[in-house]
């Protein structure tokens, strides 16, 4: 009869086994941090979407109303040059605002940098 040292039991396959329910342990792990980021992503998106939305439309009709103000106010002595001076001051906000936008979009916003570090340590443990 043969013994069985107890320290070779299961063997290769075993070892096999164990690697690939750690590996998949890790992956879903990583997974679940990316989906967990993503839906996170997708909700300060859509609240920021829906809040400049109210924010455009209450400032757009705010300052129709003030120009419309002004242009009445000044109706009698200066109104070709209160229309004038409005439309520039209005095209300099909006000249403004798409520089600034464009470079808010150039910005790194570190998305899913939680995932992206994380997977970066596991790429360091397995070197």
């Amino acid at each position: 009869m043969v013994e069985k040292d107890p320290g070779s039991e299961g063997g290769l396959l075993d070892s096999i086994r164990k690697l690939t329910t750690t590996l998949v342990g890790v992956l879903q792990t990583r997974l679940g941090i990316f989906a967990t980021e993503l839906e996170e992503a997708k909700l300060q998106l859509s609240q920021l979407l829906l809040l400049g939305l109210v924010a455009l439309f209450c400032l757009g009709l705010g300052i129709i109303l003030l120009a419309v103000f002004f242009v009445v106010l000044f109706w009698d002595s200066y109104r070709l040059a209160v229309l004038g001076i409005m439309a520039a001051v209005f095209l300099g906000i909006g000249i403004f605002a798409v520089l600034a936008l464009r470079a808010k979009a150039a910005e790194n916003t570190g998305m899913f940098s939680a995932t992206l570090a994380e997977l970066a340590k596991d790429r360091e443990q397995l070197k």
